[in-house]
């Protein structure tokens, strides 16, 4: 069963999938407003879920630098539209909402690539995602 943040994701996902996949069809705030109402049984999660894809979308520079540094052997434009999706929601997590812990944002996008993405999916978030978190303790660049 899925927990109220773990569909706020999952929605915020589809938002951002659309938003990357259809860059000349971009929905305006109250289309993106009603998405997300129309896809929640809870109202109190609407603003996360709004908080994560106003949030991947503002610091998106930021985040595809830092992915593609930790994706070793692959470019963020040439990974499935889902994986890089979900890998920009694990890393606005891990680099911008202390609030939440990083093992919590890691074991979430996991589940939203073993959910939305192909067999390899997991292991690739996982790997990215896991390198991500410790060049950024460790305060190495990327």
């Amino acid at each position: 069963m899925l927990t109220r943040r773990s569909r706020a994701r999952e929605v915020a996902l589809q938002l951002l999938y659309q938003h990357d996949v259809n860059p000349r069809t971009r929905m305006g705030r109250p289309a993106v407003e009603q998405f997300v109402r129309d896809r929640l049984k809870d109202t109190a999660v609407e603003p996360f879920t709004l908080g994560v894809y106003d949030g991947v979308l503002a610091h998106a520079a930021v985040i595809d630098q830092k992915l593609g540094a930790a994706a070793a052997n692959w470019r963020l434009p040439r990974m499935a539209a889902v994986d890089r999706n979900v890998l920009r929601i694990g890393a606005f997590e891990l680099l911008f909402t202390p609030e939440t812990p990083a093992h919590v944002a890691i074991d979430e996008a996991i589940e939203l690539a073993r959910r939305y993405g192909s067999k390899d999916s997991p292991g690739l978030v996982n790997g990215v995602l896991d390198r991500l978190l410790h060049t950024n303790a460790a305060g190495e660049p990327g």
